[in-house]
């Protein structure tokens, strides 16, 4: 079992973030003094969970954060600082503070550095989030110890539960679009004009026809619902 350190303050290190190109030195102080601060750490870069779940619910469900006290989040990983600026870039998250622990130092002094070396990682961060106010840890989720990478209890949305358990969270919206069309462009502006963070697929006339009743686009799909198009979506956002 790996130990819950709620109620200790965060390990005093220095990481190296890559800033304008230059490897910059932040200390933890820095990143954590007088702030409330939302982190959560995972086993490595570019990896399917991390990539296809972690980070994308942090990112999105980071203005309800904000408008529940948390000044910051933070993505914390063994890996150097090259590489987690060219995966905030790929996964464009840019609510997101991407911290690269390269040598594990802050994962090591959270008791939470373990042996990947099966997988040809070496050490990484076991998964797990943790909510700290001026440096100290009010609260943790550790991920269960168990074979693999179990993810069931750091994500966003239990961390959310404990902060702002009335707290309204973000719906999931998805367009199905098409090159050149202008009803998509209306969606797009629709969505960006209230901040409503949206995913996209370019889809051909096989997937409109089998997940609609017309292939027309753009499709709109809110919480796993089709609602229509376009002009169904503003009456959403207007709602």
């Amino acid at each position: 079992m790996f130990q819950n350190r709620e109620g200790q303050r965060v390990p005093e290190v220095t990481f190296k973030i890559l800033r304008d190109g230059a490897l910059t030195p932040v200390t933890t102080s820095a990143l954590f003094a007088d702030k409330t601060v939302v982190l959560f750490s995972l086993p490595g870069a570019f990896t399917p969970t991390c990539s296809s779940s972690h980070v994308p619910r942090f990112n999105q469900l980071a203005p309800v954060f904000a408008a529940n006290g948390v000044d910051d989040i933070l993505c914390v990983s063994v890996n150097d600082a090259f590489v987690m600026d060219a995966w905030k870039k790929d996964q464009e998250a840019e609510n997101v503070t991407f911290i690269p622990d390269g040598s594990g130092h802050f994962t090591r002094g959270m008791g939470l550095l373990v042996d990947k070396d099966e997988l040809g990682f070496g050490e990484r961060s076991w998964r797990y989030a943790m909510l700290v106010r001026d440096g100290v840890i009010e609260k943790m989720f550790i991920e269960p110890d168990k074979p693999g990478d179990p993810y069931e209890v750091s994500d966003a949305d239990t961390m959310l539960d404990y902060l702002a358990p009335d707290a309204v969270k973000a719906s999931d919206v998805l367009l199905l679009t098409k090159p050149g069309c202008g009803h998509c462009r209306r969606a797009r502006a629709a969505l960006e004009a209230k901040g409503v963070v949206y995913g996209e697929v370019s889809a051909n006339l096989s997937m409109l026809r089998a997940v609609s009743d017309t292939p027309t686009t753009p499709r709109v799909f809110v919480d796993g619902a089709l609602i229509g198009g376009a002009e169904e979506l503003i009456a959403w956002l207007e709602r």
